[in-house]
């Protein structure tokens, strides 16, 4: 078989020589070749009036093209498929939606980067390229600094590249394309290129399981899996009753803690005399109780006290706060349903301090008085 030209070369031995080369090509207007040094040059891309790569902006469409995806995929969910609420936040709550939406972002950029890459900018490259395996490649590998001017450019004529790289001072070689270059052809759904695909995908897989759930748990490195603990309810030998979950000492009390006194089942009627808000009236109140109030009590009882629940029927609608009944409870009864429950709803004792359910009393007062102005309120 007759060989065939891929390039004619030459090869330089100082970073100066190199980039005058660099730029005298330039300048005689080839524009298909290539330098090869061992190192980066500084000012080599210059020289060879390379321009700015568009690959960043494969990139930023990516970016941009999976967290609008993620965004709407999440907005869907959260609105029409499964809306849900939860502390009273609204439907679209897009802060719990930026840590996945940055997540898919950076992910699908850099997949489609990659991908852009082989396929696109690099049009699959071809594993035996003519360089592979010459001594050029070996020279420009080491030490030497080397630049290759290819035949399929329009203004190739051999004579006139090797009269060109000579007068730069390099010492030219021509280089030819392999038989297996020529022969070889990428074939994207090959069933080589397949299982290999196949078999990577799988190795890695199995490697990444041995290693996060395997190595990553050797001794002494058990990461506290494996712990001198109880068990939730379980059963011990250690303590004279045979339980593990330990009840706090009889008539003591958490620091900073003020026991209720009344449970679940007493009349908020008739306790609600005992009970006297300690709050002053004041915006910092008001503020707080209306911040509690929208978080914890609005899913039921809405915005405004109502009794129109946002909760799409998954209980049912409370009674409304403004009822004659409601408005002519003392503030402790109020106090007293929020704190153990009343009916299907839950006690609020845990979720809600005890000031911050006095201030929720507070807000309540402010909403009714706002839905039963007197005249002398609107003066």
């Amino acid at each position: 078989m007759e060989k065939k030209l891929y390039s004619i070369s030459a090869i330089y031995s100082t970073p100066n020589d190199i980039v005058a080369a660099a730029k005298a090509v330039k300048d005689a207007g080839y524009t298909k070749f290539d330098v090869h040094t061992p190192y980066p040059i500084h000012g080599l891309d210059g020289a060879m009036g390379l321009k700015e790569t568009k690959l960043g902006f494969v990139t930023l469409f990516a970016g941009i093209l999976g967290a609008v995806g993620m965004i709407s995929f999440a907005s869907w969910v959260a609105i029409v498929d499964y809306p849900q609420v939860i502390g009273g936040k609204p439907y679209w709550s897009w802060p719990a939606f930026v840590p996945v939406t940055y997540e898919i972002a950076v992910l699908l950029a850099v997949l489609l980067t990659v991908g852009a890459m082989i396929v696109f900018f690099f049009k699959f490259p071809n594993t035996s390229h003519p360089l592979h395996d010459t001594p050029y490649m070996k020279k420009v590998s080491a030490d030497r600094f080397g630049v290759a001017i290819q035949a399929a450019d329009e203004m190739f004529d051999e004579k006139k590249v090797r009269e060109l790289l000579k007068s730069t001072g390099g010492e030219v070689e021509a280089i030819y394309y392999s038989e297996e270059f020529l022969i070889f052809k990428p074939q994207l759904f090959d069933p080589k290129f397949i299982l290999l695909l196949i078999g990577v995908s799988l190795a890695t897989s199995a490697g990444g399981y041995l290693y996060f759930n395997k190595v990553l748990y050797l001794p002494p490195f058990d990461w506290m899996v494996e712990q001198p603990r109880f068990d939730v309810q379980s059963r011990t030998d250690y303590f004279e009753d045979g339980h593990s979950m330990r009840l706090p000492v009889q008539g003591t009390v958490a620091r900073g803690f003020i026991p209720y006194p009344y449970v679940l089942g007493a009349k908020a009627d008739s306790i609600g005399k005992f009970l006297i808000n300690p709050l002053l009236n004041s915006k910092v109140t008001l503020e707080l109780g209306k911040k509690k109030y929208l978080t914890y009590c609005s899913p039921c009882h809405g915005n405004f006290g109502n009794g129109d629940s946002r909760l799409n029927g998954q209980f049912p609608n409370p009674p409304t706060l403004h009822s004659d009944k409601i408005r002519n409870w003392p503030d402790g009864a109020i106090f007293h349903t929020i704190t153990v429950g009343q009916n299907v709803m839950p006690a609020y004792q845990y979720q809600i301090s005890r000031d911050e359910r006095w201030a929720v009393v507070k807000y309540v007062r402010t909403l009714q008085r706002a839905y039963n102005a007197k005249e002398s309120d609107l003066r």
